[in-house]
């Protein structure tokens, strides 16, 4: 548990990740009837971008603000699946124009950039709720302080993956879960496999969102290689995509480069937005002439969403 986001929070990682969620929620709110989201791994809730730890690495300056500042610049050109995110992480981290800037690119602000357990309730409706399992005890505490005194939101202090099975499937039969692990244990891709089988058993009609970081191309390849298996054991198909982005070259693999998303049973919303989202996300994130972007589906494209 030694994991510690706040030297990555408002990375090219979480922009992706949490863009994504957005347009998935959004998604999920075009019908009147409740959802519930389960968040496995909800980390601290939120972050301040002042922290020391946050300006050492400088991801943050590299990833949210970086995309702010550039559709401050450039207004018009994010494209339009992009707008409720920013917006809601403009509204959640206090966002403002830094007074005298003369370069309008380089101007806009953020005091704190919000976990995705923050950015979901700013989301979802009051019919709507939230299962959110932490482990770490002090970023358990963080995530209560933060999110306490919200109502349809249970936090529990155990593994998330053992949070997942037992709350699916859900009483509202419609919901999104985001797994989002830390990646410290080396057997990680096999445990979120395991789950992934054992989740789908129970409940194949809600929506998984999987994050993962890019280091091993082997490894993440085997992962997307047997989670392309689990829908072939289900008596109902399971369609899944996976969206990855580079923000520097794949080689040498030294520190995160690229990161992805799989997602079983993609809204039609996100599939949608996927075309036109992940080139510009690569085009404002990565280093000049050195990124990447795909998206692909995993199984075969079936009637998706929900």
């Amino acid at each position: 548990m030694n994991y510690d986001h706040a030297y990555h929070a408002g990375n090219f990682a979480d922009v992706l990740k949490h863009c994504c969620l957005t347009i998935a929620l959004n998604h999920l709110k075009r019908k009147d009837k409740s959802f519930v989201v389960i968040d496995t791994h909800g980390g601290q809730g939120v972050f301040d971008l002042s922290d020391p730890r946050v300006e050492r690495t400088g991801e943050a300056r590299e990833g949210i603000l970086r995309l702010l500042n550039q559709a401050e610049a450039a207004p018009g050109v994010a494209p339009e699946s992009a707008h409720a995110y920013l917006d809601a992480i403009k509204i959640l981290g206090g966002g403002a124009m830094r007074n005298g800037s003369e370069d309008p690119g380089t101007g806009f602000s953020l005091k704190r950039y919000p976990g995705s357990p923050l950015l979901t309730h700013h989301l979802i409706r009051p019919q709507d709720r939230m299962v959110i399992s932490e482990l770490h005890p002090a970023y358990n505490e963080s995530l209560r302080a933060t999110l306490s005194r919200q109502p349809r939101v249970h936090v529990e202090t155990k593994d998330g993956y053992e949070t997942l099975i037992a709350h699916v499937p859900p009483p509202e039969r419609r919901g999104l879960v985001l797994i989002d692990p830390p990646f410290e244990r080396t057997d990680e891709f096999r445990i979120l496999v395991r789950t992934m089988r054992a989740a789908l058993r129970r409940w194949s009609q809600g929506i998984y969102m999987i994050w993962y970081p890019i280091k091993d191309t082997a490894a993440v390849e085997a992962f997307h290689a047997d989670l392309r298996g689990l829908p072939e054991s289900l008596p109902t198909p399971v369609p899944a995509i996976a969206a990855e982005l580079w923000v520097r070259p794949r080689f040498p693999p030294l520190r995160l480069n690229g990161t992805g998303l799989v997602v079983f049973n993609p809204p039609h919303g996100l599939i949608q937005a996927l075309p036109e989202l992940m080139p510009w996300l690569r085009q404002s994130l990565a280093e000049q002439g050195k990124g990447e972007d795909r998206w692909f589906w995993l199984t075969e494209e079936r009637k998706a969403g929900q």
